[in-house]
């Protein structure tokens, strides 16, 4: 499956276009991403909310969410995540292709509008943004933070990170720390605004059936920014602890949380990144992995049990929900089924079973726009070229023998555990 974009630079813009037919709406995604830090961590958070909730020329909600159903249902959405140590703001907009209509509304030009009312025109009050739209930004990001700790399963996993990272950038939330919510004031916000577009790496992606041409000469117009450094490649960094941490906490809950972090020392577009992928697909990243068959369904020692990577900081992360009295037992089975694909013991059908269900992963997420920009985002971030045809040959290449390799590198560094009072 090929999927080429073509890569204009424009100044402080790097413009990817996706010519596509496969969809009946063409999505708009831009991105910014500056280094994780912990001092503008959490207004950053704030801020793409409080861009898309007033403009110059739609001062409020209603009046910007009636101008895009004015556009056909316009959909426009924005997003705060992280990769690696990177901190990354995105605005997306999604509409109708102008070819599968009856009249001729230049939508495409119209969604670049959008972006561009959202970022060059924020409704300001002063030295600083609304205070209105400000304080209740405000609000909805305490409800947000506030709803992710009640969720142990996302607080377990974050609070792995913190004491697994401690003292790295990458230990921060993306959405930031609800205790410094409140102290962010509008002209502050406004300061980290103005250094989000003087400053950070900016992409720009457009999926679907475009003039290419035609849309990067309007984006080149509407999006002018000013030339900037971008963001140096990350590299796997860290100090190795002596020996590995383990962070018991107590609270009043009914299902115990393990949660266990490696190191691997390998990032995406590492020579060994694919072997790693698909190593982690065989220890817990699929119905049929280890993790999986023998601590969930044979010894029934957990509600889930899976692992994931962390591919721009190479870690690897496993999750477990497990009665606080069966912990300890569940640790000693999950050690034994990362020290089994170490020694080599893993079966053609474990290998083959991988590698398909990891093609259909990547077609399946290639069958939407998003998914498209996600995938090519990655290799932007990693700073790698490697392309969607190279990824599916990489795993017909990759042996039973260079997954091991990879996996012998693997390093326990930090088992967090969250159990019920009563078991203390």
């Amino acid at each position: 499956m090929t999927i080429e974009p073509k890569t204009v630079k424009h100044q402080g813009l790097s413009i990817h276009t996706i010519q596509t037919k496969q969809f009946k709406t063409n999505l708009m995604v831009i991105k910014f991403r500056a280094p994780l830090r912990k001092e503008d961590v959490t207004a950053r958070a704030l801020l793409p909310y409080v861009l898309q909730s007033g403009t110059q020329k739609w001062p409020t909600t209603a009046t910007f969410r009636t101008h895009l159903d004015d556009l056909y249902g316009m959909n426009a959405s924005v997003d705060v995540s992280k990769k690696g140590e990177s901190h990354i703001l995105s605005f997306s907009v999604d509409v109708a292709n102008e070819r599968y209509l009856q009249d001729n509304t230049p939508l495409t030009k119209e969604a670049v509008d959008v972006l561009a009312e959202m970022l060059f025109n924020p409704l300001l009050e002063g030295e600083g943004f609304s205070s209105k739209i400000v304080e209740q930004e405000k609000r909805s990001l305490k409800q947000r933070l506030e709803t992710a700790r009640d969720d142990k399963m996302r607080y377990a996993s974050q609070r792995l990170i913190e004491e697994m990272c401690e003292g790295e950038p990458f230990a921060l939330y993306p959405n930031g720390e609800i205790d410094e919510v409140d102290s962010i004031t509008p002209k502050q916000l406004y300061e980290v605004y103005k250094r989000m577009m003087a400053e950070d790496t900016i992409d720009l992606y457009i999926v679907g059936d475009i003039e290419e041409s035609n849309v990067v000469k309007e984006c080149e117009i509407k999006l002018s920014f000013s030339v900037r450094e971008p963001l140096p490649r990350e590299k796997a960094t860290y100090t190795q602890k002596e020996e590995p941490k383990k962070i018991v906490e107590k609270q009043s809950v009914k299902q115990g949380k393990l949660n266990i972090g490696y190191r691997t020392g390998t990032v995406y577009g590492d020579d060994d990144y694919i072997p790693l992928v698909m190593m982690n697909g065989i220890l817990g990243g699929f119905p049929h992995s280890k993790l999986f068959i023998n601590v969930r369904e044979k010894e029934s020692l957990a509600y889930y049990a899976a692992s994931r990577i962390e591919s721009h900081k190479g870690l690897i992360l496993i999750m477990s929900g497990v009665d606080p009295g069966k912990i300890d037992r569940a640790q000693t089975i999950i050690q034994e089924q990362l020290t089994a694909v170490q020694q080599g013991d893993i079966s053609d059908k474990e290998v083959s079973q991988t590698r398909a269900v990891m093609k259909n992963q990547m077609l399946e997420t290639l069958d939407a726009a998003r998914g498209i920009v996600e995938v090519l985002y990655q290799g932007v971030v990693a700073g790698t070229n490697l392309t969607i045809d190279e990824w599916f040959s990489k795993i017909d290449e990759t042996t039973k023998k260079s997954i091991v390799d990879v996996a012998q590198k693997v390093q326990l560094d930090t088992t967090y555990v969250l159990t019920g009072k009563e078991e203390a």
